[in-house]
């Protein structure tokens, strides 16, 4: 076994070691505060729904370390083990004599359908087993099997231009192979801000002008307020999935759509989803999108550049188990890699993320009622059975939003609250 497999083995080691431990210590922390509701929200929250949160809490880790098994098996299966190869000859002779840009595409194609068939048990469990146990699962078989179906042709039919590009400009190999494959990727990821609200996000769920109504009149008068204008307000049909509530912005400029789940607005009162509706203009207002696609911008550059560093070094292919070197398993090794190297980053990352909450909270706090924030945000942790007590490590690692306790004593010191 060569250095690099060594030095792999150990990358993988730790990755999983790290993980196993931040869910141990999430898993203890949740067990130790279950017994009592946090003194900030003893006034709001049961005793009953504290519970249930610890208890979905600890349910979801202990599925997440089987994932991370299985997912870690299929790693060191598909790379030392070999997997990679064989899928690659079985690709090679499905394309016949084909150019190896066909070979690469079926590979990946593959390779894609294979890992999506080794998650699918857990998928299944998590949506019909711990998710049905705590009351949240709505989605019928019928249902998921089609999403499943959907899901897999539109991936397909978004990948493959894409991937075909960027094999082909990686295949070409000139000095400047990939920036051109940057910009490609920069440019599909513009078009698919613009389309995905318009076209693809209606394959799946249905979008329906948001009916007159007190929560409507609430936030139209907050739109106006704050000088924001948007293609409409919409109700998604989440509930047809599940019984979790969201609100998201998708789309740009006069595109820019408005779009709450049914769920959240038969949970929160107009006042409440206005003040939801302000953070998420707060994001717009202070161009965190904008941050946060430029940071992406900079983040994929540097990868594909160290990509194609990678894509003519023979120790990379055979330290990790793989015999054909090309762009195509170049880019599933470095894909499969990548995260391994990447998880120290995972925190500074969060922080970012929590930063721009903060900020779009104090958006909020400014332009509807901070109070009404708080209310809102206990009552979705209430319901979608969020702990009120995560490990604080754990939480650095694995939430973009700061922790319940956290965000409501921020939302408590901006004027004008009365928590």
């Amino acid at each position: 076994m060569s250095d690099i497999s060594i030095a792999f083995l150990i990358l993988v080691a730790a990755n999983l070691t790290i993980k196993f431990w931040l869910n141990r210590r999430q898993a203890a922390q949740v067990k130790q505060h279950a017994a009592q509701v946090p003194a900030r929200f003893a006034a709001v929250i049961t005793l009953e729904a504290h519970q249930k949160a610890a208890a979905y809490t600890r349910a979801k880790i202990r599925l997440s370390q089987i994932s991370l098994v299985i997912d870690t098996a299929w790693l060191l299966l598909l790379t030392l083990g070999g997997g990679i190869n064989l899928i690659y000859g079985v690709a090679t002779a499905l394309a016949g004599n084909e150019s190896t840009l066909i070979t690469g595409l079926v590979f990946l194609i593959s390779l894609g359908i294979l890992s999506g068939i080794v998650d699918l048990p857990v998928s299944i469990y998590r949506q019909f087993g711990l998710e049905a146990r705590f009351g949240f699962n709505r989605m019928t078989p019928a249902l998921f099997i089609i999403d499943l179906l959907r899901n897999a042709l539109v991936s397909l039919i978004i990948a493959l231009p894409l991937l075909a590009l960027i094999l082909w400009l990686l295949d070409l190999a000139t000095p400047m192979s990939w920036l051109w494959a940057w910009l490609g990727w920069m440019v599909f990821n513009a078009l698919l801000l613009f389309i995905y609200p318009v076209v693809i996000a209606p394959l799946f769920n249905k979008f329906t002008p948001m009916p007159d109504s007190a929560h409507k009149q609430k936030l139209d008068a907050l739109l106006q307020r704050c000088g924001f204008s948007a293609a409409g307000l919409f109700v998604m049909d989440g509930s047809r999935r599940s019984a979790h509530a969201n609100a998201y912005f998708t789309g740009f400029g006069k595109h820019r759509r408005i779009v709450l789940f049914d769920t959240l607005i038969s949970q929160l009162s107009p006042t409440q989803l206005e003040a939801v509706l302000a953070h998420e203009i707060g994001h717009y207002q202070r161009k965190h999108l904008q941050k946060r696609l430029v940071l992406m911008a900079a983040m994929s550059l540097a990868l594909l550049w160290a990509l194609f560093q990678l894509l003519h070094a023979p120790w990379f292919y055979s330290g990790l188990g793989v015999d054909s070197a090309n762009p195509a398993t170049a880019l599933a090794l470095f894909s499969m890699a990548m995260p391994l190297c990447l998880l120290p980053l995972t925190p500074l990352s969060n922080a970012l993320s929590r930063k721009h909450e903060y900020e779009a909270d104090a958006y909020a706090a400014q332009h509807s009622s901070a109070q009404e924030l708080i209310d809102a945000l206990i009552t979705m942790y209430r319901e979608n059975a969020a702990t009120l007590t995560p490990d604080s490590l754990y939480s650095l690692w694995h939430d973009s939003h700061p922790p319940a306790t956290l965000r409501s004593a921020h939302l408590a010191a901006q004027p004008g609250a009365h928590a």
